[in-house]
Formats: C-alpha cells, sequence, structure tokens
C-alpha cells in the first residue's frame, strides 16, 4: 500500500494560508473521490477541501483551528500502488524544478537571534492570523502599531503581505531619516578628558485607546463572535475611518420593469429552470451607469486614482448564521441580462451553501445591496473599502404619484423605490455621485415592457 500526501490546495492569488475548521474524515475513516475531507477558513472565504483520491485516512497533521500555508501537508492518506508513484505524482511542480536546478545551501546570518519580547494581543479587538502575530513579535512590532496598518484583506484583515510592506516602508523610512540626520549634524570633536553624555531623543507614542466598560447584568448573555463577524466589524470601522462617507438618495418609479417581471417569470422560469429576480436588473443598470460614469469605478491609494478597467459588482448576500457576504459577478457589463441572472443565481446559492470559492468574493469594483429585501425602504450603506460607492435599493412600494402627460397631470398608482448611494467624498463630490444615482435610476425607469430575455 502507498501513501498519498494531501496538500492544502491554492485557494486565489492572494490567499496563502488557511484556518482549519473541521475534519469531516478522521483516522481510519474510507475515503471515496471526491469526499470532503476538512473545513477551511481564510480570510475570504470558508471552504472545503475534497480528496483526489480514494482510500483511508492514515493521518491529521493539523489540528482544528490550526493554520496551514498553501502547499502544506495536511493529511496522509493510504491508497493502492507504488510509495515512489504517488509521492512523484503529488509533489507540486515548483519543488520538481528546485530539485532539478540543484541549488546549494547557504546557511543564513546568524544575526539578530537574541530574545524577543512576547506581544501581548489579547489587548486588540482585531483579529489577526498566527502567521501575521508571529512576524510582528520577531519584527518588534507592538499591538498599539499592528492596529494602525491598514489591511488588504476581506474585511480589512491584515495579511501577511500587508505585514511585510509596512515592515519594508518602516525601515526605508528609518534609513532615510539616518541618513539626513547625518548629513544636517555636524561633528564637533569633544576634549579627551570631558565626558560625553548622550540624550535619546524624545519619542512621541500615540495615545492608547481605552476601552469602554460595559455593564452586565445577572440575566444578560454574552455571545462571543464568530470569526467572520470579527472580520466584518474590523472592515466596517475601517471604512467609516477610511473614507468620509456622503449618501445620495432618488426615487424611481419603476412600473414597467414590475409589470414587465411580473409578464415573463413564469416562462422564465419554465424555460430556464429558475428565476428571475430584481437583482439581475438592477446590476445591469448599474453596469451601463459606471461604463457612462467610470470615475466612480475607481479605488484610492494614497494620492492616487486607480480607474478601474474591469467592471466588477459584488451585490451582498445574507448567510443562514446572519453575516453577509458579497460574491462578484465579473465584467458585468460584457454580460447580457440572461448571463447575469445565472451569475446571480449561482452565486446566491452556492454562498447559502457555503460554497464560494475565495476567487469568487474578490476582486469587486462596486457593491449593490438590497435592503428592500428585508422590507426597508432605504438605507445608507458603508462603502466595501477599497471601493468607492455601494448602491442600495429599498422595497418597491405602491404610491400615489404625479403623472406628467401632454393632457395634464394625473394622479395614479405607481410602483416606486428609492435608491441610496453612499461615496468616498475624498474623490466622488457631490454632483459626481448625485448623477451616477439619478443615471441608474433613468436606465430602470426607461425599461422597455416589450423586452425580450
Amino acid at each position: 500500500m502507498a501513501q498519498y500526501e494531501l496538500l492544502l490546495p491554492k485557494m486565489g492569488e492572494s490567499v496563502a494560508e488557511a484556518t482549519v475548521i473541521r475534519w469531516e474524515k478522521n483516522p481510519g475513516d474510507n475515503i471515496e473521490v471526491d469526499d470532503t475531507i476538512l473545513e477551511i477558513a481564510t480570510d475570504k472565504v470558508d471552504s472545503e477541501v475534497p480528496s483526489p483520491v480514494k482510500g483511508k485516512m492514515i493521518q491529521q497533521l493539523f489540528k482544528e483551528n490550526d493554520v496551514a500555508q498553501v502547499g502544506d501537508v495536511i493529511a496522509i492518506i493510504e491508497i493502492e500502488g507504488s510509495t515512489s508513484e504517488t509521492k512523484e505524482a503529488n509533489e507540486p511542480e515548483t519543488t520538481k524544478e528546485i530539485k532539478e536546478e540543484n541549488i546549494p545551501f547557504v546557511p543564513a546570518p546568524e544575526e539578530n537571534k537574541g530574545e524577543v519580547s512576547a506581544v501581548d494581543f489579547q489587548s486588540s479587538d482585531r483579529f489577526y492570523s498566527p502567521l501575521v502575530k508571529s512576524i510582528a513579535q520577531e519584527e518588534g512590532i507592538s499591538v498599539e502599531e499592528l492596529d494602525q496598518i491598514q489591511g488588504s484583506g476581506s474585511e480589512g484583515r491584515v495579511t501577511k503581505n500587508d505585514l511585510l510592506d509596512y515592515i519594508n516602508h518602516r525601515n526605508q523610512t528609518s534609513a532615510s531619516v539616518q541618513r539626513e540626520a547625518k548629513k544636517e549634524t555636524p561633528i564637533v570633536e569633544a576634549p579627551v578628558s570631558q565626558s560625553a553624555k548622550i540624550v535619546a531623543p524624545e519619542v512621541k507614542s500615540e495615545p492608547v485607546k481605552a476601552k469602554v466598560a460595559t455593564a452586565v447584568s445577572g440575566g444578560d448573555e454574552i455571545i462571543e463572535m464568530d470569526r467572520m463577524r470579527k472580520l466584518i466589524a474590523d472592515h466596517m470601522v475601517n471604512s467609516k475611518q477610511t473614507s468620509p462617507h456622503v449618501t445620495s438618495f432618488v426615487e424611481a418609479d419603476v412600473t414597467n420593469l414590475v409589470n414587465w417581471r411580473n409578464k415573463v417569470k413564469s416562462s422564465f422560469e419554465k424555460r430556464e429552470g429558475e428565476k428571475i429576480t430584481f437583482t439581475p436588473i438592477f446590476i445591469e443598470a448599474v453596469a451601463k451607469a459606471l461604463k457612462d460614469l467610470p470615475m466612480v469605478n475607481i479605488s484610492v491609494n494614497g494620492t492616487q486614482i486607480i480607474k478601474k478597467k474591469d467592471i466588477n459588482i459584488g451585490m451582498a448576500a445574507a448567510l443562514p448564521s446572519g453575516n453577509l457576504i458579497v460574491p462578484v459577478i465579473k465584467n458585468a457589463d460584457q454580460l447580457n441580462l440572461l448571463g447575469i441572472t445565472k451569475s446571480v443565481n449561482d452565486l446566491a446559492s452556492r454562498a447559502r451553501l457555503n460554497k464560494l470559492q475565495p476567487d469568487e468574493i474578490q476582486g469587486g469594483t462596486f457593491t449593490l445591496t438590497n435592503v428592500g429585501t428585508f422590507g426597508n425602504v432605504m438605507g445608507t450603506p458603508i462603502i466595501n473599502q477599497p471601493q468607492v460607492a455601494i448602491l442600495a435599493v429599498g422595497a418597491i412600494k405602491k404610491k400615489p404619484a404625479v403623472i406628467e402627460t401632454e393632457y395634464g397631470d394625473v394622479i395614479a398608482i405607481r410602483h416606486m423605490m428609492y435608491l441610496s448611494l453612499s461615496y468616498d467624498h475624498r474623490v466622488v463630490d457631490g454632483s459626481l455621485g448625485g448623477s451616477f444615482v439619478r443615471r441608474v435610476a433613468d436606465y430602470l425607469e426607461a425599461w422597455d415592457v416589450n423586452r425580450e430575455i
């Protein structure tokens, strides 16, 4: 019998590690091809790892809540076949190439091997992965300093690359300051008999924010946030601290749109085997408006404005746990309404089943959230960083409205809804933000009741 080494698979360009949530197979269990071996969580999404082989579980190399790196051996499975063949088949291409090149071993320098004082991460409310904590401790970065780093991971989480970039920038800044100090400070030779006194420069540290005490009575229930809720909380706070939020509102008459959907939804479901909701229609209107006003399809990097080439629209979806996730419709402007509908239904269905892949919830350039699903008429959504705008669509309500006709104004019952656009006032001013949400409303109001799908 041979042993197969199950590796932690690659789960996206920016995903380097994952936390083991739960083992579905234990030592001694028989395994079929595509059986789920374990569930893992990244800073992007939770997902399952299937088995590519048939056999028996021999060993689990990581415990639950342990963090594994992409490419690590996470389990040993006993299978039929040659041991050498199994190892060769399971070995990553990059490893094979390195072996063939026969690179000589170069020992690392033995500098800076002194003791590193432990950092108390319990004082922070922010979630950090074990890898980030380890690097921070090795580099002597305090929790207060770590809390100031803006994360690029899902929900604002600090990733390994964020921390390494920060350390590199800090080292470059420190070296630059030292060079300038050497240039500007004259060297004065003191008499031999005079003792020199060296005074360290005063360092002003940022004040540490005190935690607000919360009163708890005997009958209160204390519920610990789960991992995803902590990430969402950090992401929301980070967004408010990063972007000055402004929200503009427009009321749209979507009577033609509602009548059209009522007319086609039965035939569409019979033909395609799935329902057509309002969400794909909203996404199509947003994609058109982004093409008309591309300066809303941007992100900010310091003082640089990055104008996005692709139009990737995220749609906020509620999970059974009550948390939110934002799967992304990639290149939405290149899809017709049928294609958008298929993508929306597929992503929403797999989001509820926790089957999304990490790449499917990243790369968004704009976000749409449907607060009308919960019966809300409007909302003031928080921007999904690093985007600069997010649109909330409210519930569609029948209301009396004034209609202008060639014979005069009349009052009629119409289907009305509010659209709310929150935008980053650093780069999107009121004129652009107001024009964008009005443009989306115009596309919805001008819906063709005879349109084919």
